[in-house]
């Protein structure tokens, strides 16, 4: 009677599980990046915006209007990370 030898190999559930993980990192990795990256870009906007009335107040609501623009941008594109970070985390 011949014994059948276990198979040291990778197995379909071992990577199906490798996969899974693999996807809800790089969707938490997504997230953390663009939502640092809107942060760290709203933050130097204001920073700019400030310095520029300071020098030039009479500017001041161009210079809002260009700044309240410029900020949600920058949130859109941290939400469009969101939602594909979401979709990396939840769908597949």
């Amino acid at each position: 009677m011949k014994v059948k030898k276990k198979s040291k190999g990778i197995t379909l559930v071992s990577l199906v599980i490798t996969v899974v993980v693999m996807l809800i990192l790089a969707g938490v990795t997504i997230s953390v990046f663009t939502g640092i990256g809107a942060g760290i870009s709203i933050g130097k906007a204001t920073s700019v915006a400030a310095e520029s009335v300071a020098r030039q107040p009479e500017a001041a609501s161009k210079i809002q209007t260009i700044l309240l623009l410029g900020a949600a941008l920058a949130e859109a594109t941290a939400i469009y990370g969101l939602l594909i970070s979401i979709l990396l985390i939840f769908v597949f």
